[in-house]
């Protein structure tokens, strides 16, 4: 007699453990605690064998009839069940140890030997916060272009452009790793050009440095030889990255050291609305030399041939090209690097903004 729901949940059990037969070699075999089993009865080359298929009623009477019709159609094909139910077991875990996150860390742990320990940490950094929480968990024979896409646009969302650029590199490199190891067939990110799936950003006019360049350029400008008021001009815009105008035209009112901010007046912003640039303690050393050279002027940066009108505009520009940066850096170019830096240092996108004046703010206290 064919088994139906009412049957099973009917069944008790009882002091030594029974089975009720649906036909073909399934069974539900009932335990003396309560346990209902579905098991598959089967005989491979000769040998009687035993497949269990969950318990009821967690798997349903239906559920366990189409397995069991699916393991009969493997049985006629020669193939034993139980074999195959092991080779899924071992699948799992290889997929588990083949995840997209245990995978990325065998490749940086070989990759970081050749780059600097500040860089390589960054790298991990950006895989941990952006792309394991995402993709960490899945397999890498199993993704797709599709997918690697919605990673480096959630990465885009926040603004992170360059960030995004970054890490569609980084895991296509990993992503190479896994096919040179033989846990994945192909390499997806292989497929995707940055410029196809990530919104076009607007050109700009500033030539401006790659962040690892920074470091050469600051030693640069500490050995400049030029006039000494335009070497800590170029200090003090590394500092603040504040625009060139706002940069040569600061005066003194607009300081406020007890507060240590300069506060920059909405006619003198490109937005028009005022803004705070807060003074650490490089900076607020930088303005003492300042005020050493600029004396009992009302303008940080007067011009030397004009009474009463700032440096030129130009000044910033020609002292860059004077140390090297010709083509290569601009002042307005401090701004682009400040921007790029902060946001790889996971800085919150609309606080950079606000510090480079690029959305509206008002001053308050």
């Amino acid at each position: 007699m064919k088994l139906t729901d009412s049957i099973l949940k009917a069944a008790k059990p009882k002091d030594k453990a029974y089975s009720l037969p649906d036909g073909k070699g399934l069974v539900l075999y009932i335990q003396p605690s309560g346990a209902k089993w579905w098991r598959f009865r089967y005989r491979h080359n000769g040998k009687a064998k035993m497949l269990s298929l969950g318990t009821y009623p967690t798997v349903s009477l239906a559920k366990a009839r189409k397995e069991h019709v699916e393991l009969r159609a493997m049985l006629a094909q020669g193939a034993d069940p139980s074999f195959h139910r092991q080779e899924q077991k071992q699948q799992a875990v290889i997929s588990a140890e083949n995840n997209f996150e245990s995978v990325a860390r065998l490749w940086w742990n070989n990759w970081k030997d050749i780059r600097t320990e500040r860089h390589a940490k960054y790298v991990l950094r950006r895989l941990e916060s952006d792309v394991f929480p995402v993709i960490g968990n899945k397999a890498v024979k199993d993704l797709t272009a599709p997918t690697l896409v919605m990673v480096i646009k959630r990465i885009e969302s926040r603004g992170a452009f360059d960030i995004a650029k970054r890490a569609l590199n980084t895991i296509s490199q990993v992503m190479r790793y896994a096919v040179a190891h033989g846990l994945a067939e192909r390499n997806p990110a292989a497929d995707i050009k940055p410029s196809d799936v990530l919104k076009p950003t607007k050109k700009s006019n500033y030539a401006r440095l790659d962040e690892k360049d920074v470091p050469e350029l600051l030693r640069k400008i500490d050995g400049y030889d030029g006039q000494p008021l335009t070497k800590l001009a170029l200090q003090l815009m590394t500092l603040t990255f504040v625009r060139t105008s706002e940069l040569i035209g600061a005066r003194w009112d607009e300081f406020d050291f007890s507060k240590r901010q300069w506060r920059i007046p909405e006619e003198r912003m490109k937005m028009r609305t005022p803004h705070i640039v807060p003074l650490s303690n490089q900076t607020i050393n930088v303005l003492e030399q300042i005020k050493v050279l600029s004396g009992d002027n009302a303008l940080l940066f007067p011009s030397e041939r004009r009474n009463g009108k700032t440096m030129s505009n130009n000044t910033i520009l020609f002292a860059l090209y004077r140390l090297g940066y010709h083509s290569r850096m601009t002042g307005h170019g401090f701004r682009g690097v400040a921007s790029t830096i902060l946001h790889e240092l996971d800085y919150n996108h609309d606080h950079i903004e606000l510090q480079l004046a690029h959305i509206n703010s008002t001053l308050s206290d």
